[in-house]
């Protein structure tokens, strides 16, 4: 499609949350909202999609995980070898966008880290931004999380956010609504500083 604007995302999650915001905060509707299943086929897909004529601007949203800055690196190589021009060293806080060099093909490129571009976590620590502050409830979720017993305690310390946000969600008035349809349900804020700063990168990359 002549003139596609096409986001890239790890998973279903990421997909419903991207979607949902958008909705939520008026965001056009992109040509293409991807998920890839996993990290390795997500860094691959976006190296091949730079180099499709038909793509006006490309996004990737990556979770940071255990380490951001390797996370960087990683992307910055392959920005570097798709023959864009100053990549910064650390990725932009407010979200990463490059424009391409003249007279070549590719596309805008953008990149969020999850949770906010500057710290390591996963999409699960950008939702923890979304539930209302101070929540009586949430407090008690992260103090039940925090003593289950180490014998008992199955996920990883990375994976501990997503322990958090199913079981906030696991004790609303619905139990165990998704991430996408809690936002719409506004059990998750789409209108906090977070949201705006995720918004305002995605209007600059693909409606600039």
């Amino acid at each position: 499609m002549p003139g596609g604007k096409i986001l890239l995302v790890e998973g279903t999650d990421d997909e419903h949350v991207l979607k949902h915001l958008c909705g939520q905060r008026g965001v056009q509707n992109l040509d293409e909202i991807k998920p890839l299943g996993n990290v390795e086929r997500l860094l691959e897909s976006f190296s091949v999609r730079l180099k499709e004529s038909d793509v006006e601007a490309l996004g990737m949203v990556i979770d940071a995980d255990a380490d951001i800055a390797a996370r960087w690196q990683s992307l910055g190589d392959r920005l570097k070898k798709a023959g864009y021009a100053g990549v910064p060293d650390e990725p932009n806080s407010a979200g990463t966008i490059l424009r391409p060099p003249p007279k070549s093909l590719l596309p805008r490129a953008g990149i969020w880290i999850m949770p906010d571009n500057q710290t390591r976590g996963i999409l699960e620590d950008f939702l923890r931004f979304l539930v209302p502050p101070n929540s009586r409830l949430m407090s008690h979720v992260e103090s039940s999380v925090a003593t289950i017993p180490e014998t008992e305690r199955l996920f990883s310390q990375l994976d501990q956010p997503k322990a958090i946000l199913h079981t906030w969600l696991a004790w609303q008035a619905e139990p165990g609504k998704p991430f996408g349809t809690a936002i719409t349900a506004k059990c998750l804020d789409a209108n906090v500083a977070q949201v705006d700063v995720l918004v305002a990168w995605l209007k600059s990359l693909f409606f600039p």
